[in-house]
């Protein structure tokens, strides 16, 4: 009985750049080996394309070794997140967002008193194997502090007013103190 191959040849891919937009992301290192961020993703309004660019700005925002790790906090911190918001600025924030980060949002039943920051970060430690409280708020700042570019300066307001104080420095910001008189 003889044996025939079939050998194909690759036909080598055209690549369209994705539009500039404001926040900068570094490409996404495919020499990981564990790169498990999809190809096909498509490219969204914003020139974002769905979850791969979410993750690169994670990854570099975060100094994240691998996109696995990267794409690992991303969702941990955005299904604790989903989990503290309600009403508009869940629907707001799920709709501003990559697809895939809009269904981690939108999946989880909200609580019902909202966590405090450090009950979140609390949370999120415990999600993650071998994270203490400082490097579950350096995750969750990576993470939230991704957003604010991409959900613009009034969503993230509206969010921040809707979660107790201590917040803002997750998502990048400072919080300054009500005065009283």
């Amino acid at each position: 009985m003889t044996t025939t191959a079939t050998t194909t040849a690759q036909t080598p891919r055209t690549v369209i750049p994705a539009p500039q937009r404001s926040v900068r992301a570094t490409a996404v290192d495919h020499d990981d080996h564990d790169d498990h961020v999809d190809r096909n993703d498509h490219v969204d309004r914003d020139g974002w394309s769905e979850w791969s660019e979410l993750i690169a700005v994670v990854r570099e925002s975060g100094h994240y070794p691998t996109t696995t790790e990267a794409e690992h906090v991303t969702r941990t911190v955005l299904t604790a997140l989903g989990g503290q918001l309600t009403g508009e600025e869940r629907v707001a924030l799920a709709r501003a967002l990559p697809g895939k980060a809009a269904a981690l949002i939108a999946s989880q039943v909200p609580a019902l008193r909202p966590r405090s920051a450090r009950e979140f970060v609390d949370t999120i430690a415990t999600r993650i194997e071998g994270a203490t409280p400082a490097t579950a708020r350096w995750h969750a700042g990576s993470v939230l502090g991704a957003l604010p570019p991409r959900i613009g300066d009034a969503l993230t307001d509206r969010i921040l007013t809707r979660l107790p104080p201590g917040y803002a420095l997750l998502f990048g910001r400072a919080e300054l103190a009500a005065r009283t008189a």
